[in-house]
C-alpha cells in the first residue's frame, strides 16, 4: 500500500519535538525508513538528534538528497491555541499543530515519495534524507553535524532538495534558489557618568551611539542584484537603562542586523562597521565595542539543470511555474550549498511558527506527488 503522507504528517506532528529535544520523531522517522530498505544513522552531537537514512549503495553515481528538520518552535502562549498543539487534529481541511507547516509535512511529503519510489520502481543510483533536530535553535549540532559526518564516511549527495515551506499564499508560485546572508552586530559605547548639569566632567555615550546608528542605517548598501533585492540594515534596538533625569549615563548598547544579497561578504561588511565605529570613538573620544555574529553568508543556486528539473515537476502538478526566489531568512540550505547544489521547495508558509499552526490536508498529498515527480524525472535522465 502507498504511504500515507497525511497520517505521516500527523504522527510526526504528536511528537513534542521543541527544539531541542527530538521528542520521538526521528524515532518514529527512522523505523518507518527502515522498514521501506532505508539504511538509517542517527548522527547526534552536542545533546541534538540527527537522522542520515540512505537507500541504495554508498557512492552512487547518482545521489538525490532531501534535507529538512523535525523539531519545531516554541508554543508560545498555549491558552491560545484553539486546538492541541501536538494533537495533529483534522479541521475544517486542514491538519493542526506545531510543526505542522514547518516542516513535518514536508519531511512526510518526502518520506512517503522516497518510500513508495524504491519500493514501485527502484532507480539507479540513491536517496538520502538528511534529517535534523537542530535546525530552529541555533543549527551548530544539525545539518552541520549531518555534513561533517558525511564528509568523514564518504557519504555524498549529488544534489540536494530541502523541504522548507517556500510559498507564500498558493501552493507552486515559488521556490527558492538563494538566501540572504544576515549578520548581526552589537555595539557598546562608553563614555563617563556624571551630572547632567556638569558636562564638561562627563563624556555622554548617547550622541556617539545615535551619530553611529545613523551612518550604518543611512548607507545604501546597494540597489540588488540579479538575483536579490537590496540589502538592509535595520537598527534593532538601542538600550541605556538610565531612568534618571539628571545623570549622563556611562555606557549605551545597540544591536543591528543585516540581510545582504550576493554583492556582499560578511567579513566585508564588519570591516565596514568597525572602520565607522573607530571613526565616530576618535571623533568624540569614546570607545565603541563591536562584537559580530554571522547566522550565514548569501549564496545562490544559478538557474540551470536543478532548478528546471524542479521548476518542471512543480508546473507539471500545479500549473503554476514557480517563481525562482531569493527571499525570507536563513535556511540550512546555506550548510548542504558547500556540499552540493541545493534549492528548496515546499507547501504553503502562511502559518508556521504562529499560534494555531495549521497545513491544507490537500497540500500534504499535493507536496507528495511533486517530490515523486521530482525523483522520477531525476532518475529517468
Amino acid at each position: 500500500m502507498p504511504v500515507d503522507p497525511v497520517a505521516l504528517t500527523a504522527d510526526l506532528v504528536r511528537c513534542p519535538s521543541v527544539t531541542p529535544e527530538e521528542g520521538g520523531a526521528l524515532v518514529l522517522l527512522e523505523k518507518v525508513l527502515t522498514k521501506g530498505g532505508f539504511t538509517c544513522t542517527r548522527v547526534d552531537r552536542g545533546g541534538i538528534s540527527n537522522l542520515y537514512a540512505r537507500w541504495g549503495r554508498q557512492g552512487a553515481n547518482r545521489t538525490f538528497g532531501f534535507n529538512g528538520h523535525t523539531d519545531v518552535v516554541p508554543l508560545g502562549d498555549e491558552t491560545a491555541w484553539t486546538m492541541p498543539p501536538f494533537g495533529a487534529e483534522i479541521k475544517d481541511g486542514f491538519l493542526y499543530g506545531r510543526g505542522a507547516t514547518d516542516m513535518k509535512s514536508g519531511v512526510a511529503a518526502f518520506a512517503a515519495a522516497a518510500l513508495d519510489f524504491v519500493a514501485d520502481t527502484p532507480p539507479d543510483g540513491a536517496i538520502v534524507l538528511a534529517i535534523t533536530g537542530d535546525e530552529e535553535a541555533d543549527a551548530l549540532d544539525g545539518t552541520t553535524a549531518l555534513l561533517d559526518w558525511m564528509a568523514a564516511n564518504n557519504e555524498t549527495m549529488s544534489v540536494c532538495l530541502v523541504g522548507e515551506p517556500t510559498c507564500p499564499d498558493v501552493m507552486g508560485e515559488a521556490m527558492k534558489i538563494g538566501r540572504r546572508g544576515s549578520m548581526t552586530a552589537f555595539f557598546t559605547v562608553t563614555g563617563i557618568q556624571g551630572h547632567a548639569a556638569y558636562p564638561h566632567r562627563a563624556k555622554n555615550p548617547m550622541p556617539a551611539m545615535a551619530r553611529l546608528m545613523d551612518v550604518l542605517s543611512s548607507r545604501i548598501l546597494d540597489e540588488g542584484t540579479a538575483h536579490f533585492d537590496p540589502s538592509s540594515l535595520q537598527v534593532l534596538t538601542i538600550d541605556t537603562g538610565n531612568p534618571a533625569t539628571n545623570v549622563i549615563p556611562a555606557q549605551s548598547k545597540a544591536t543591528v542586523n543585516i540581510r545582504f544579497n550576493d554583492t556582499h561578504t560578511s567579513a566585508a561588511l564588519t570591516e565596514w562597521m568597525q572602520e565607522e565605529a573607530d571613526q565616530i570613538a576618535s571623533d568624540f573620544g569614546l570607545s565603541i565595542a563591536m562584537r559580530v555574529k554571522v547566522s550565514g553568508e548569501s549564496f545562490v543556486t544559478p538557474p540551470g539543470e536543478l532548478s528546471d528539473l524542479i521548476a518542471g515537476a512543480v508546473e507539471a502538478e500545479t500549473g503554476r511555474k514557480p517563481e525562482l526566489s531569493t527571499s525570507g531568512g536563513t535556511s540550512d540550505a546555506r550548510f548542504v550549498k558547500d556540499h552540493c547544489p541545493v534549492v528548496e521547495f515546499g507547501l504553503v508558509g502562511k502559518t508556521m511558527h504562529q499560534v494555531d499552526e495549521r497545513v491544507e490536508v490537500a497540500q500534504i498529498g499535493q507536496l507528495k506527488a511533486i517530490y515523486t515527480r521530482i525523483l522520477t524525472d531525476y532518475f529517468a535522465r
